[in-house]
């Protein structure tokens, strides 16, 4: 876990920027450049980790939980638009 949830902190300070900073129409390009990012940056952590085991479910968790805070943050700021 320890290598799984700096990647979600990052992930949801990214939504948090892109609430404040860009305008509303703009959301629906960069929450998903932000999904493209998470992904690169998940596999950068886990590949410098050296370690086989447990690497799919730790890329697996750590994708999934990205794609989760970036749906409730894409609903959020669809309803709250």
């Amino acid at each position: 876990m320890a290598s799984i949830i700096p990647v979600w902190v990052l992930v949801l300070a990214a939504a948090v920027v892109i609430a404040v900073i860009t305008p509303s129409f703009e959301y629906y390009t960069w929450l998903p450049v932000t999904l493209g990012a998470s992904i690169i940056v998940t596999f950068v952590v886990q590949l410098s980790l050296q370690r086989k085991e447990g690497f799919v479910g730790r890329l697996t968790l750590t994708s999934v939980g990205s794609l989760i805070i970036l749906s409730v943050a894409t609903l959020l700021l669809t309803v709250l638009r």
